[in-house]
Parts: structure tokens; C-alpha cells; sequence
């Protein structure tokens, strides 16, 4: 896992907001897929740091979450 400073988005990462996330403002997540990252960020502060994970990592911690 990698904490990266705040970066301006380009065109090429598309975020997506958890399904899990609250729809009254609460727990917001969004996740950006790209060839071998994946990223995450609180979507309430889209320009502050976010957490970047390799694939098979991300992967694993998928699998973990939902109990598989």
C-alpha cells in the first residue's frame, strides 16, 4: 500500500463510489481501476491524499472483505 500526496486527476482515471457507501453524506468511497493500480480516496475530500494498491493485493483484500 502506498499513501500518495494530493494529485490533480487526469481524463484517464474514472472514480466510482462504493456501493457501500452512505447516501446521506456519510462513509463515501470511491475506487479508480487502472492497469495495475488500484486506488482509493475518501470521496468528501477528492483532492486529498489517497491509497494506491497493486491488483493482486486489492484483490485479496476484496475476497477477505466478503468473506470468501
Amino acid at each position: 500500500m502506498n499513501a500518495e500526496q494530493p494529485i490533480q486527476d487526469s481524463s484517464e482515471v474514472v472514480w466510482r463510489k462504493s456501493s457501500y457507501s452512505g447516501g446521506d453524506g456519510g462513509e463515501c468511497v470511491e475506487v479508480a481501476v487502472e492497469t495495475a493500480t488500484v486506488h482509493v480516496r475518501d470521496s468528501k475530500n477528492a483532492q486529498g491524499a489517497r491509497l494506491s494498491f497493486g491488483s493482486a493485493p486489492w484483490a485479496a483484500f476484496v475476497d477477505f472483505a466478503a468473506g470468501r
